[in-house]
């Protein structure tokens, strides 16, 4: 059985993250795919947990050698997911879950077009610009230039098949849950989770 791949992609400061953490703590069965980026950890990241820290001329020979099935520049910042890492996973039956942006979600529609994809966007441009801030790990700089191109990033919401408004954290969380219990409950799914229980009720 082929597992599904979803993808959450979001304006920056949207929570995006924060969801996925929480969405992967409580549903069973599902793989986070770990991108590559050339940009420095942060505090609390880990190396192979949160990213895989790459050096960027080691990204690009990566590109070149066609390793990523989607790659992005993002604020100075190289992006990238591993292809195989991908087909091992849903080869093996693996729901996999990419947390990427939008730029990368482009790429792997064409390539996965049965992915289920999800974007996430805040309450208002207020409340994005208060959550930039409080992140307290980015200069003021960074931050009216994460600003300014959310409104492009936001307006990609177009090509996604979810849209969910992260105001209330729990309800957010909430409607990704619904869509990934919604995907595994599909006839072509469950006729393959199921098949043991299906045999046993039909014969």
């Amino acid at each position: 059985m082929a597992g599904l791949l979803f993808v959450v992609a979001a304006a920056s400061g949207t929570g995006k993250t924060s969801l996925v953490k929480a969405l992967l703590e409580q549903t069973k069965d599902l793989t986070l795919s770990i991108s590559h980026t050339t940009r420095t950890s942060r505090p609390g990241e880990v190396d192979g947990v949160h990213y895989h820290f790459t050096p960027k001329d080691r990204f690009v020979e990566m590109i070149c050698d066609g390793y990523f099935v989607e790659h992005a520049e993002v604020f100075s910042n190289y992006y990238g997911t591993s292809h195989t890492g991908i087909t091992s996973q849903l080869e093996q039956g693996h729901d996999v879950l990419l947390e990427i942006d939008w730029q990368g979600a482009e790429q792997v529609r064409k390539i996965f077009p049965n992915s289920i994809q999800i974007f996430i966007i805040p309450p208002s441009l207020a409340a994005l610009r208060q959550r930039l801030s409080c992140r307290g790990q980015d200069s003021a700089e960074v931050i009216e230039t994460r600003l300014s191109g959310a409104v492009e990033e936001m307006r990609q919401h177009v090509s996604f098949d979810y849209l969910i408004v992260n105001d209330e954290f729990y309800d957010a969380l909430l409607d990704l849950q619904s869509i990934i219990r919604a995907a595994r409950l599909t006839e072509s799914q469950q006729v393959v989770r199921q098949q043991d229980l299906l045999i046993g009720l039909l014969n």
